[in-house]
């Protein structure tokens, strides 16, 4: 376990801007002790979907996701914090909501792959690269907020 402050990329995506739940996924990954160190609402283009989802390029479903994802805004966060990758991947839930367990957002907001709701950076490394495709360093903030001692030691 990685023990050290990092930041991670995540996407609300069109589906849960749509169903008016981003206060409840920005309010479930606060509320486990992450902060938000950028924030935007946007309406990605296509080449900028085409480069997030490079990896998947060659998989059927790419085409998809591509026009899924600039389908309608999204809402991009920079959330900062000891874990943040893997502490939001365990708030996200399996990718595929059937499978996530409730408590977890897919796990109780979504039920199909194609609507999950949030994407969220895999590793650090990936979280590195993703945000710099969303962000530019003067939108990130990193400040202290006077709960950061109650939430983890030092």
């Amino acid at each position: 376990m990685n023990n050290q402050t990092e930041r991670t990329l995540v996407l609300i995506k069109p589906d849960a801007v749509q169903r008016g739940l981003v206060g409840d996924i920005i309010s479930r990954l606060e509320s486990r002790g992450l902060k938000i160190s950028g924030l935007k609402i946007i309406k990605i283009e296509r080449t900028i979907a085409e480069q997030h989802y490079r990896i998947h390029q060659n998989r059927p479903f790419f085409p998809k996701l591509v026009d899924f994802i600039t389908s309608s805004p999204v809402v991009a966060i920079v959330f900062q914090g000891r874990n943040a990758v893997e502490v939001t991947r365990n708030t996200m839930g399996q990718t595929n909501p059937s499978e996530a367990t409730p408590g977890t957002i897919r796990g109780d907001f979504a039920i199909d792959i194609g609507r999950n709701l949030i994407h969220g950076s895999d590793s650090i490394k990936t979280a590195g690269e993703e945000i710099l495709i969303f962000f530019t360093a003067n939108e990130l903030l990193d400040y202290e907020v006077s709960t950061d001692p109650w939430i983890t030691e030092p």
